[in-house]
Parts: structure tokens; sequence; C-alpha cells
């Protein structure tokens, strides 16, 4: 029986927790998630889960928050003046807003602090800082 391997195209069904349990995220009642093993587009302790596993085979894994979403980081952290905050927005602590970088792309927010002078705007990923628990089974190798 064949096992996934680097390069391989594959499908896996997961459910993804927090460590108290609260699902974030799951592919149950939709496909199954396809994606290159090694190609750089999962998070780093997911990717390396699914090597070696054989079609059928379940697994469940804890992965460290630096193997997932990194730590959260205080440069992160967007400070910005009341008075550039555009009039039509009414900020509220847990608030999703939406920037643009840079190159004009979109980065999501969360307010995470008002007070008179200025808002904290959190640009972490949601699960920065989270270690997170994976069920996962193998479907299919391409």
């Amino acid at each position: 029986m064949s096992v996934a391997s680097k390069g391989n195209s594959v499908k896996v069904h997961y459910t993804g927790r927090l460590t108290d349990g609260t699902v974030f995220d799951s592919s149950a009642n939709r496909d199954p998630l396809g994606f290159t093993l090694g190609d750089g587009n999962m998070i780093k302790g997911f990717d390396a889960a699914v090597y070696g596993m054989e079609i059928g085979q379940e697994k469940s894994i804890t992965i460290p928050c630096l193997e997932a979403y990194g730590e959260k980081r205080e440069d992160m952290m967007l400070e910005i003046p009341k008075e550039q905050v555009p009039p039509h927005i009414n900020p509220e602590i847990g608030m999703e807003l939406s920037l643009q970088n840079q190159a004009g792309q979109p980065v999501p927010v969360k307010v995470a602090h008002i007070d008179d002078e200025k808002i904290i705007l959190d640009a972490n990923h949601p699960l920065a800082g989270q270690d997170l628990i994976f069920d996962i089974t193998l479907v299919e190798i391409g």
C-alpha cells in the first residue's frame, strides 16, 4: 500500500480543535481538503503529520503553536490615533476590520483596545499563540 510522501497530491478529512476542545474548523459535511505535501501551503505541523500516512488511516496530532501560526507578535499590534478612524466606523472591542497593506492586499485585523486617543488593532492570525489539535483521515493520494 502506498504512503503519502513529499510532492504527492493528497486529500484529507480533518477536524481542528483548540486545547479546550473548541472546534475551529472541520471538513465534515464538505469535500475533503486537497493539497500537495511539502509545497508550503499548509501549516508545518499539519503537513508533517500527513507524511507516511496510508489511505484510510486516521491520526490525532497536537501541533505546537510554533509549528502552526506562531506566537502572538507584539509588532502585529497596530496603534491608530482615533482621529484617523474613518467617521463611518464605530469601533468596538472584538470588531473585525480590514486594512490594506502596501501592496493593496487586504489584511484582517481585530479591535483589541480603545481609549480616548487611540485604538489598537491586532493583525495576528486568530489562531496565533494557540496549540492546535487535528484529527486527520487520509482519503486519497494522487
